[in-house]
């Protein structure tokens, strides 16, 4: 019998059986998930690749621009603004617990506001992003610090008037470091994550969980990836390494249910908030998308057929940004291609995919420069 056609009789009977030995953890049986016709999206922050309730970890060597980037998805977060191609679904508030360099962290996002200030006027935005910077130490391997960082993200909703969607721990070391653990360890990380879990359940049954993003660093051999112990690699929904010399791009490593592979590229850009007393310039560095090279592995353009060819240079032409699944199809049916069988346009990205051209991510596609 489905559940939803049961009466309060029934209802109670089940709820017995279920506590036949005793009160234990509430469970769901196959038969009842199976029964369910209600299918929930997934909640986006950043559609592809950013949800409320998961985990993620950005992991850089020094330098690598993880915690620029980090602030630009803040901005974008908190002002309703795409991220490197992802669409934004809502505007929520973000709390960034700046755990080092936290002055670093304030005259970034001081400098994205800036450069809105320079494009409109010079005048400051009336809805100012909804960000909390949080400087300071944390000891999140002990239990007792997780009702500090709930009332914490409280009160930043109470005085911003949002609710949280992103939560930034920058960077992850610390959170073990403070409280004299080791990040090579296991069961330093298993505690650190056990105290992630409690704070975004203890959010979720109020109101929304967020999404926690980890800031982390690459050991000595980059290659390996995140530093310390490879338990880190379990316990988060989504892990992506960041590399690159003048460009970085950002690749995803660990994913739970998307594609593994590069997502995106970007470059570091100076933003210059004027002179010190010596005439020299007080400057910062931000990110943005690195523009695509033109190059293209020219064998395989020449084995294309017009409507690749075309689809191909919709897609180029979109930049690093690339495109969503929606969005090409759309441009493509504009010129005609895919108006009478709708497997054409499936059948033109699987061709360009095999030919080592495009990269795929979820929904989204971009050019293969490799």
């Amino acid at each position: 019998m489905n559940v939803q056609s049961m009466n309060n009789d029934q209802l109670d009977a089940i709820a017995i059986r279920r506590d036949r030995y005793g009160p234990g953890m509430p469970f769901e049986t196959l038969d009842e998930l199976a029964r369910d016709t209600v299918i929930t999206p997934k909640p986006w922050i950043m559609k592809g690749i950013i949800a409320r309730g998961e985990t993620s970890a950005w992991v850089a060597p020094p330098g690598g621009l993880k915690s620029a980037l980090m602030a630009e998805l803040a901005i974008c977060t908190a002002w309703g603004d795409d991220w490197h191609g992802f669409k934004h679904k809502s505007i929520w508030n973000v709390v960034y617990f700046a755990l080092e360099r936290a002055d670093l962290v304030r005259r970034r996002l001081r400098a994205h506001v800036g450069e809105w200030s320079k494009a409109n006027g010079g005048r400051l935005p009336e809805d100012m992003p909804s960000i909390t910077v949080v400087p300071g130490t944390l000891d999140l391997m002990d239990p007792a610090s997780v009702n500090k960082v709930l009332q914490t993200i409280k009160n930043s909703e109470y005085v911003m008037g949002h609710v949280t969607g992103l939560v930034i721990f920058d960077t992850f070391a610390k959170l073990i470091a403070a409280g004299g653990g080791d990040e090579d360890k296991a069961k330093d990380q298993g505690r650190v994550f056990t105290n992630i879990q409690r704070i975004k359940d203890a959010l979720g049954k109020i109101g929304a969980a967020p999404h926690v993003a980890l800031v982390g660093h690459t050991g000595k051999d980059v290659e390996r990836g995140a530093r310390g112990s490879n338990a880190l690699y379990g316990d988060v929904d989504m892990l992506v390494t960041i590399a690159g010399d003048d460009v970085k791009t950002a690749t995803v490593v660990k994913a739970n249910d998307m594609a593994e592979g590069p997502v995106f590229s970007f470059k570091s850009r100076l933003f210059e908030f004027g002179t010190d007393d010596d005439g020299d310039p007080i400057t910062v560095n931000i990110v943005e998308p690195a523009e695509q090279s033109s190059q293209v592995a020219t064998k395989a353009k020449d084995r294309l057929t017009a409507n690749e060819r075309t689809m191909f240079g919709i897609l180029h032409d979109a930049g690093a940004i690339g495109l969503s699944t929606e969005d090409w199809n759309e441009k493509a049916r504009a010129l005609d291609i895919g108006t009478k069988r709708k497997a054409t346009l499936h059948d033109i990205k699987q061709a360009l995919k095999g030919k080592g051209m495009i990269r795929q991510l979820g929904e989204r596609w971009t050019v293969n420069h490799d």
